[in-house]
């Protein structure tokens, strides 16, 4: 291959026009631009796509007929273009069983080390399979918690909060509301227990009967409800409130329930492996005096320093070659400041850049050349030290013959990158064009880049005097993962910003211990449990938390989870779309209703994809995907729903148009039309009002809920946290963003953010900086104050970089 370019001819993915750009091959390329510009889709929408699609054709004729479902990108042409590798940022892993050893295999190698290696008790008869070390086989798994290390178990306690009630009155909280709570209590009443004696004074075998029993009788039931209605006798079975709890948090399908239901259990370690996870014969065996499940809780660092004598033995044994593999590959995942993390962390409570970075480590040794990354955001969560190490990575990744796109918005990696490709100059229908693809330093002479400013303007922002604070929120002692006994601050009435180094205890502190203090306090029951820990803060105390009247959570949880799930159904504005369609004279002389233009109601939506766009497409040993459904090619409706028109456009117009574009077309709905501002307010004008949850970032998810929140109206102090909500957003469009929280505050009410950007801490009223380091060298508060005091205090790795924006 003798030209070096990778030549994109003819791009017209999503809002691309037409475009034609050269990147060269063998260098760190980055691209930038506004939010919704369209770098995203000429990265990966439309290079990282052209080299899966012809991987497919590379393949298997099974293969290939997949490509006429998942489509090929819109591009004329593109040549020069190598195999690529996707490293995308996903919110989550699937469940709590995936974990730091399983997404980097780490976990694998340790267990062959057990295997080979482990030293045995006397008396093993013989050595055990490596699965024998997994927790998520049958064969390693402790038969009691399956492999989980905890177990959901309930007690009278959880069942019957308030045992001064009858049955009757509603003493067994954690049976249902409604006509089956009702049922319960009937047919207990037909079995002879007295339902109308308090709890308390019930007889302890009635008591442990009616809660614990696995025998479930029926009886014929006569039901007396309101005076003078006739209610005909039926049969009814009784179920334990165990049962019911535990088989509504197993089976059932709705979210709603299994949280209702999760507050009457009581999680614990498992009593037969002490919260392992594995039977006891595996965890007999030992290496450097070490059960796997011990090192497997270690801090990466803390295992790399246990391995290492053995890595550095002279001989080619079994247990030097196992140990230096390991050590070889977590002094990367150290380098890239994930040190803190141990193997058995759940994959489900990690960031997305710590996901990313995991798998970026992986990709570093897996020895490949001659490779397109393509990476989206790397530097996404990452504290200004951490992106000094990854851009050392990257650079080690390029050295060994690939080539990196780059999608980027942190100034500090686009100005050390090889070339820049910058999309623009706005969003949606106003970008979609290459503004410049050449080298970084030439982008200053590109007027109209949205970038330039922020890449070549080194000058510190204006500041404004720190907002004087109303009162202060404290928590004193709080413990949970790696803060100990810690005392924070919170002022009210100000912007505050909770910085620190990744794995510092940052989000710990605010958006599970400060929020579930709150929560519990304003009386609106105890938030879900840590994901795959089942932990939940320790106080010593906490003074202040009458001054807050509401509070309000946005963090980076995706709103949906299929393509069902969107812009227009999550902040309910849909519901005023659906109401305009249902008032047009046609609509009405057909007696349509608001639900006919519901992709969710059977009448109104296509029958083939049942209202989604889209269809599944499994991909047998790659990720699946999603398709346009080929009966309604993305619509979501029937042919009768599209007949019905409001000013020309069908309901399916409306759902593909912009938030810009239907600001103007919907401005005279009041009900749409707040909706849609606010959406503006937050720099999301660029999104389609049908875009699927699928296709949203974690900033965007984020945003979205911001402005679901703004626009309703509210009275009292509300306390807003947000964790990282700069993530995936352009400089430029953080500055939209900032002025909407610092409106919050002038309006009288408090925000608190976790953050990386030193843009925002410099302009915050106050900062707490958590550290010093990450995971057990974390979890202190270092420096409190104005950021100019931080940016001086001693022992705080983000003072330096806050000195830096601060002009100090």
């Amino acid at each position: 291959m003798t030209d070096s370019y990778v030549r994109v001819r003819g791009a017209r993915e999503h809002n691309l026009r037409g475009v034609d750009v050269d990147i060269p091959r063998d260098t760190v390329t980055v691209f930038t631009g506004v939010s919704g510009s369209g770098k995203s889709s000429l990265a990966f929408g439309t290079v990282y796509a052209e080299a899966q699609r012809r991987y497919f054709e590379s393949v298997a004729p099974y293969a290939r007929r997949l490509i006429h479902q998942v489509g090929a990108p819109k591009v004329e042409d593109i040549t020069g273009l190598p195999p690529a590798v996707a490293l995308e940022q996903r919110r989550s892993a699937p469940t709590s069983r995936s974990s730091v050893g399983t997404v980097t295999t780490l976990s694998n190698t340790l267990r062959m080390l057990f295997s080979r290696a482990g030293t045995y008790p006397e008396d093993a008869p013989e050595r055990l399979d490596s699965d024998a070390f997994s927790p998520n086989t049958a064969a390693g798994a402790c038969p009691e918690c399956h492999g989980l290390g905890r177990v959901h178990r309930v007690t009278e306690e959880s069942l019957v909060p308030d045992p001064s009630l009858s049955v009757r009155d509603g003493a067994v909280a954690a049976w249902p509301g409604a006509w089956q709570g009702k049922n319960l209590r009937d047919v207990l009443a037909a079995l002879g227990y007295d339902i109308d004696k308090p709890w308390r004074d019930l007889p302890a075998a009635d008591r442990d009967w009616i809660l614990f029993t696995d025998e479930q009788p029926v009886v014929t039931v006569h039901p007396v409800r309101e005076a003078g209605r006739i209610h005909r006798p039926y049969q009814g079975r009784y179920m334990s409130a165990r049962r019911y709890v535990l088989h509504t948090f197993a089976d059932s399908k709705s979210e709603t329930l299994r949280r209702r239901v999760q507050r009457h259990l009581v999680s614990a370690p498992c009593p037969a492996c002490g919260g392992r996870r594995l039977r006891a014969r595996a965890l007999a065996v030992t290496f450097a005096g070490h059960d796997i499940a011990e090192l497997s809780g270690m801090p990466l660092s803390g295992l790399a320093r246990v391995l290492r004598p053995t890595a550095e033995a002279a001989d080619d044994g079994v247990a030097p070659t196992l140990a230096r593999d390991l050590v070889a590959r977590i002094d990367v995942l150290t380098e890239l400041g994930l040190g803190y993390l141990g193997l058995d962390r759940p994959a489900p409570t990690l960031s997305s850049g710590e996901l990313q970075r995991l798998r970026l480590a992986t990709q570093l040794r897996s020895g490949l050349f001659g490779v397109v990354y393509v990476l989206d955001e790397p530097s996404a969560g990452l504290h200004p030290a951490d992106t000094e190490a990854l851009r050392t990575v990257l650079g080690r990744l390029k050295e060994a013959g690939n080539t990196l796109f780059v999608v980027e918005h942190d100034m500090d990696v686009v100005r050390h990158a090889d070339w820049i490709v910058d999309v623009g100059p706005r969003a949606g229908e106003h970008g979609g064009r290459v503004l410049h693809s050449g080298p970084v330093a030439d982008l200053a002479q590109v007027t109209e880049s949205a970038t330039r400013r922020f890449l070549f303007d080194d000058a510190p922002p204006a500041t404004r005097p720190p907002r004087e604070p109303v009162g202060q929120l404290s928590l004193h002692g709080v413990t949970l993962h790696n803060l100990r006994a810690v005392d924070a601050t919170f002022p009210l009435g100000v912007f505050t910003a909770v910085t620190g180094v990744s794995g510092s205890g940052k989000s710990t502190l605010v958006t599970r211990v400060l929020a579930d203090a709150v929560t519990d306090h304003l009386g609106a029951g105890p938030d879900d449990e840590d994901e795959g820990t089942g932990a939940r803060a320790r106080l010593a105390g906490a003074a202040g938390l009458e001054a807050v009247g509401r509070l309000v959570r946005v963090d980076q949880k995706p709103i949906g989870r299929t393509p069902r799930s969107n812009l227009a159904t999550y902040t309910g504005l849909f519901d005023a779309v659906r109401k305009v369609f249902a008032a047009t004279d046609e609509a009405r002389a057909r007696g349509y209703t608001a639900g006919r233009f519901s992709f969710n109601v059977a009448s109104g939506r296509c029958a083939t994809c049942q209202g989604e766009g889209f269809v599944a497409v499994e991909l047998l040993f790659l990720p699946g995907t999603y398709a346009p459904c080929t009966a309604c090619h993305g619509a979501r409706y029937n042919p009768e729903t599209l007949e019905i028109t409001y000013r020309g456009r069908t309901v399916a117009d409306v759902l593909g148009m912009t938030v810009d574009a239907a600001a103007d077309f919907l401005g005279d709905v009041p009900a749409a039309a707040r909706s849609l501002r606010t959406l503006q307010e937050v720099g999301l004008g660029y999104l389609r009002l049908g875009q699927p949850a699928t296709e949203l970032s974690g900033g965007e998810a984020q945003r979205i809920k911001l402005a679901t929140e703004l626009q309703r109206a509210h009275r009292g102090h509300t306390l807003y946290l947000l964790d990282e909500p700069t993530t995936g957003l352009h400089p430029a469009d953080t500055e939209v963003l900032l002025r909407q929280l610092h409106g919050l505050v002038d309006a009288g009410n408090t925000v608190v953010v976790v953050e990386h950007d030193m843009g925002v801490v410099a302009g915050a009223d106050h900062v707490i900086d958590l550290g010093p380091g990450g995971g057990a060298a974390g979890g202190r508060i270092v420096a409190t104050g104005t950021p100019a005091e931080v940016a001086a205090a001693p022992g705080s790795r983000t003072a330096t970089y806050l000195a830096r924006r601060t002009g100090r």
